[in-house]
């Protein structure tokens, strides 16, 4: 029992030192984009993307989903398709796409304090969302699809006080769940160190990390990742290449694949629930990482000197 508390105890000051630094990374581009949908850029940024989207099997008017995705989690993306009429193939590949690339200013950030490069997971993630969308456009077939009609109005934000109170509502919401994620996790991690289990993990998921090209020792942060998304996962990874467990080169790799592949679980089912087939957002997924994790390896391996 003395050791549980020990790993608590522990864990409670890095958890919160954590904590602190994503939410003033979160909070600020929350209301950042509170404002940008007020003012109506976002809506000025999908005008200019919509000839874009029209040759990958989507209407112009649904590249407001994706620019929504970038800045937010998808449960604002969900909101966003619910005040349109799609078709359930059309949302197979806003899906996907979304899946990939959503929260894309934080997830880059976090990220980057792992030690891999901005301008690379940028263009990982917006390229990757754009192949999966040409991949699916050319696999999915072009009927028996049903459509989703609008089952909501969209939300209209009046004066800047209707901003703030809906940002300071929301943020209460995300200061309770990334408190409750990360404290559990640093613990959950510690508890893990202390009783070896980590070894054990390690093992169990040492012939899957092999076949994504992945080092062994990342295989509960692979885990995190799929489980409970990107932002937290690379939490874990900080902490992780700062006490020397991973080193930055196995790190980075891991963000590499994680970038296009990450929350199986729940950002999954998300989708799941508003009927898309979870086999078209999930496979491609998989296999675009494991595309991308070994072409780096064999650039790597063909240009020495190239940093990536």
């Amino acid at each position: 029992m003395q050791r549980v508390i020990s790993c608590i105890r522990l864990a409670l000051p890095k958890a919160t030192h954590t904590i602190v630094w994503l939410l003033k990374l979160m909070l600020p581009v929350a209301l950042l984009v509170s404002f940008l949908q007020y003012w109506g850029v976002m809506d000025w940024m999908a005008q200019y993307l919509s000839p874009v989207f029209t040759h990958i099997g989507l209407p112009g008017a649904s590249a407001i989903v994706f620019i929504t995705s970038l800045f937010l989690p998808l449960y604002s993306v969900l909101a966003v398709i619910a005040t349109m009429t799609l078709g359930m193939r059309e949302i197979t590949i806003l899906a996907i796409m979304c899946l990939i690339s959503h929260s894309l200013i934080i997830e880059t950030a976090v990220q980057k304090r792992t030690g891999s490069s901005v301008l690379n997971m940028l263009v990982v993630r917006i390229g990757m969302s754009f192949t999966a969308a040409l991949l699916l456009n050319w696999l999915l077939p072009t009927t028996g699809f049903s459509v989703s009609h609008s089952t909501e109005q969209a939300t209209h934000l009046s004066s800047v006080t209707d901003v703030l109170l809906l940002w300071a509502k929301s943020s209460m919401i995300l200061i309770i769940k990334v408190s409750l994620i990360l404290y559990g996790l640093f613990i959950l991690q510690n508890l893990l160190n202390e009783f070896k289990w980590l070894d054990k993990i390690s093992n169990f998921f040492a012939p899957l990390m092999k076949f994504f090209g992945l080092s062994r020792e990342v295989s509960f942060l692979w885990f995190v990742a799929q489980t409970l998304g990107l932002a937290y996962g690379s939490a874990v990874v900080i902490e992780q290449v700062e006490k020397g467990i991973v080193n930055k080169r196995d790190a980075n790799m891991l963000n590499y694949h994680i970038a296009v592949n990450h929350s199986l679980l729940e950002d999954t089912l998300l989708f799941v629930s508003i009927g898309v087939s979870m086999f078209w957002i999930v496979v491609p997924r998989i296999g675009l990482a494991f595309l991308v994790v070994w072409g780096i390896h064999a650039i790597r391996r063909i240009i020495p000197s190239v940093k990536l």
